[in-house]
């Protein structure tokens, strides 16, 4: 059995307010595996990026039941900070999708990345979240 919350469970967690506060324990309970930010930014990223995993749905391309996700504020080699989130298999713990956001290497604000195409290229991008949670919402093409 793995420790890793299901996304409809993780869901659930974030609207009660559950990683609201600011304490290191809460906000690795809420997914977050490495940062180089401060400590005390994570809980605000956590909000930020929490707006955006609420609202994925079953029927698309994600299982909220068999999925889950985590955190990641990477420092590249070249250019400032910015935040990731993966969504990942519960129970191969694989990696299936990364969305940057505000990497200063993407065209756009949002990129997905994927197992799909093994993150070769992004699979989708978008400058809004509606256009990003409409993606995820949607089942599979056969162009993607």
């Amino acid at each position: 059995m793995s420790k890793e919350q299901s996304l409809r469970t993780w869901i659930e967690s974030f609207n009660k307010g559950e990683f609201d506060s600011k304490d290191l324990q809460t906000q690795i309970k809420a997914g977050w595996y490495d940062w180089f930010c401060k400590d005390e930014s994570l809980a605000n990223k956590t909000k930020r990026m929490g707006n955006i995993v609420k609202q994925f749905k079953d029927g698309g391309k994600l299982n909220l039941d068999n999925m889950y996700v985590w955190f990641k504020n990477n420092c590249p080699l070249a250019g400032p900070l910015y935040d990731d989130f993966r969504i990942a298999d519960i129970e191969t713990g694989d990696t299936l999708f990364t969305i940057t956001i505000n990497r200063f290497r993407e065209e756009k604000r949002y990129t997905i990345y994927g197992k799909r195409n093994d993150f070769d290229t992004p699979l989708f991008s978008a400058e809004s979240i509606k256009e990003l949670v409409n993606w995820f919402n949607e089942g599979w093409q056969n162009n993607v």
